[in-house]
């Protein structure tokens, strides 16, 4: 019992998260910039990081992108930028370097103001973008029925959460800062040329936008023939104003004659979610599990955020499936216990040694805590799935050291010998004694099956490694559990049973006592 209270220890200070960060080899830099950014700048600040992360050592190759790609899939906006960095073989790396000390000191060397630096794994980034469409570990989502509004609440999150502890940078997306050109047909003025409102916007798409009049084909790869103006007719709002429109009867007017060109602000691009219209705060998390940052996050937005009626906050990203995930294991882990004691009873058809064997599992349980937290892991879903096979494991060896009590003490009392506390404790001894070698044998093969699983350093190790901690930890107490406490609770239960039996035949005088028939 004091050893199942210590526990308290560890589990209290436990993180969690998800999934551990698995090492892809490869490493996706991410940044995002304010809305409003010009073509130009945007490959001069590519360049830009692009430079500063190769002065790295580890780096062998750079690769950006910035904006949208030729794809449907990728709705990318110019401000969000894409580099893949590809690294040199480990025995090239510089001594005691690791892939976490690689990230920070990417942090370090790249920073640029206006960008908010974001390190994530390829692969993890893009199911994070597939599932909940969030490219960093947390991300805030703000709701509501009105963009200004929702911007302004995004903004006083991305203050709040920035100085929590293990944050490394926080970027709202910005709603509004989108430069649009606005062309306003005049319909009196286009009347008086005798251009209806179609007619100038027919000029307007064809001309300026583009309009595509053929196509080329070269084996395979189609590529559009489009036909518009010349760069010098529309790179300015004043060359738009004087932009040549012919009417019917062939005479040329300007483009401001029959419509009026402004500039006006508007949102560089709108999301929405559950027919609601939303924004997004990304946030970094480094140095510290992925729970702990987000209770804390969760308190300093509740304490400096006052939420309108009808916004809402949801927290999303790894958070996320974290919450998901953790929602379905409160129904698989009790489905679990009870499958297991199940089985225990049709084993023994008994329902206290079924109960017993089930109450020694917690303390089974108790190694794995421990060792976990001594590793630094935060529990996740590998850790929970480890923690489901040391309960099934300590039930086992339960199982196997009661079969031994139980035919210790039934050989004797088939032998004509009457049931006593001491035949009891001296059938205990023998079935106990009779567990050492084999358990040692089992503890001894089981350790050598996971040890190599946490020390390996193959792909995938970090999942295998949080997989197999709480096995081996449970291998520290569960066998002395079963050798220890498993022997003393069956003497209590066996002796409790006597003392029922000899009660029975005080009561009923005309019933002589039949040690042969007392239930096991």
């Amino acid at each position: 019992m004091v050893a199942l209270a210590l526990t308290i220890i560890p589990v209290s200070q436990l993180g969690g998260e998800f999934m551990p960060a698995l090492d892809e080899g490869d490493l996706l830099y991410m940044p995002s910039a304010l809305p409003g950014l010009s073509a130009s700048k945007a490959g001069e600040l590519l360049q830009q990081t692009d430079r500063l992360i190769k002065t790295v050592p580890e780096v062998a190759t750079v690769f950006g992108k910035a904006g949208r790609a030729e794809s449907a899939t990728d709705p990318a906006p110019m401000e969000m930028f894409e580099t893949t960095i590809q690294f040199k073989p480990r025995d090239q790396w510089r001594p005691g370097m690791t892939p976490e000390k690689l990230v920070e000191e990417l942090d370090r060397v790249v920073k640029v103001p206006g960008l908010a630096n974001v390190f994530i794994p390829p692969i993890k980034n893009r199911i994070g973008m597939v599932s909940t469409g969030i490219k960093t570990p947390v991300g805030v989502k703000v709701t509501g029925a009105e963009l200004a509004q929702i911007d302004q609440i995004a903004s006083q999150v991305e203050k709040a959460v920035k100085n929590v502890p293990g944050v490394t940078s926080a970027l709202a997306e910005r709603l509004s800062g989108g430069r649009y050109i606005d062309v306003d047909v005049d319909r009196a003025r286009a009347a008086r040329y005798g251009l209806a409102v179609a007619d100038v916007q027919s000029v307007v798409s064809s001309a300026i936008g583009g309009e595509n009049v053929g196509e080329v084909i070269d084996g395979r790869q189609r590529f559009p023939i489009n036909v518009r103006y010349p760069q010098a007719y529309r790179d300015s709002v004043q060359s738009l104003r004087e932009f040549p429109v012919v009417t019917d009867k062939g005479a040329q007017i300007r483009l401001s004659d029959v419509a009026n060109i402004t500039v006006t602000d508007g949102p560089p691009m709108i999301r929405s979610e559950n027919a609601r219209l939303s924004g997004v705060v990304y946030v970094d998390v480094r140095g510290t599990d992925l729970r702990s940052a987000v209770n804390a996050m969760q308190a300093a937005v509740a304490k400096e955020v006052k939420l309108p009626p009808g916004y809402s906050i949801a927290w999303s990203g790894q958070f996320e499936s974290m919450e998901r995930a953790a929602e379905r294991l409160q129904t698989v882990i009790p489905l679990t216990l009870v499958v297991i004691f199940l089985l225990l009873y049709l084993a023994f058809r008994s329902v206290p040694e079924a109960a017993l064997l089930m109450l020694t599992v917690p303390f089974a349980l108790v190694g794995g805590f421990w060792f976990i937290w001594l590793l630094g892991h935060a529990v996740s879903v590998a850790t929970a799935v480890g923690f489901i096979a040391l309960a099934g494991l300590a039930a086992e060896f339960g199982v196997v050291m009661l079969v031994y009590l139980r035919n210790s003490l039934q050989h004797r009392l088939d032998a004509g010998r009457p049931l006593t506390k001491e035949l009891i404790l001296e059938a205990i001894r023998e079935g106990a004694v009779q567990r050492v070698r084999p358990k040692a044998m089992t503890v001894a093969v089981i350790l050598a099956g996971l040890i190599p699983l946490m020390v390996g350093q193959a792909a995938g190790h970090e999942a295998m490694g949080r997989l197999a901690a709480p096995m081996v930890g449970g291998m520290l107490t569960a066998p002395l559990l079963s050798l220890f406490v498993i022997p003393a609770a069956w003497r209590l239960l066996q002796e409790f049973k006597l003392r029922q039996a000899t009660r029975h035949a005080a009561t009923h005088p005309e019933l002589q006592p039949q040690p042969e028939g007392v239930e096991l």
